[in-house]
């Protein structure tokens, strides 16, 4: 819940880069809420149609977190040194998705890249980093 909440508290933050634990539990907790979300509107008959499941709860919580998500996906591929444009491969296919998953699974870049310091390393050895540079 922790990840959720970060990646909330950084709500438009493209910079930097994001750890696979960040990514995958914001994807897990955000994909709890939307169930729930869900859920009330059917308990609460918020539903736009009787066909479609969903309704407005859902989408005001689809519509909140939306730029959230996009920035910590954004951070995830900085942390393997990728543009964010790699979000646009997704539009190919079936193949697409699939290596999408992948890169979103891979390791992060050890130690810094264009993007930043690797946020699996301490705050010191951070802080050391930063003060060489200055």
């Amino acid at each position: 819940m922790k990840w959720y909440l970060k990646v909330l508290k950084q709500y438009a933050d493209f910079d930097g880069r994001a750890r696979r634990t960040e990514y995958w539990m914001y994807l897990l907790f955000n994909t709890i809420f939307a169930i729930i979300a869900a859920v009330l509107d059917n308990v609460l008959g918020l539903k736009f149609t009787p066909e479609i499941p969903y309704g407005y709860i859902y989408l005001l919580y689809g519509l909140a977190t939306f730029i959230p998500g996009l920035a910590v996906f954004i951070r995830r591929m900085h942390d393997i040194d990728k543009s964010g444009w790699w979000f646009f491969i997704a539009f190919i296919p079936i193949i697409g998705g699939i290596w999408l998953l992948i890169l979103c699974a891979t390791e992060g870049t050890p130690g810094r890249n264009q993007y930043g310091v690797n946020p699996k390393e301490n705050f010191n050895e951070i802080n050391e980093i930063g003060q060489k540079q200055l």
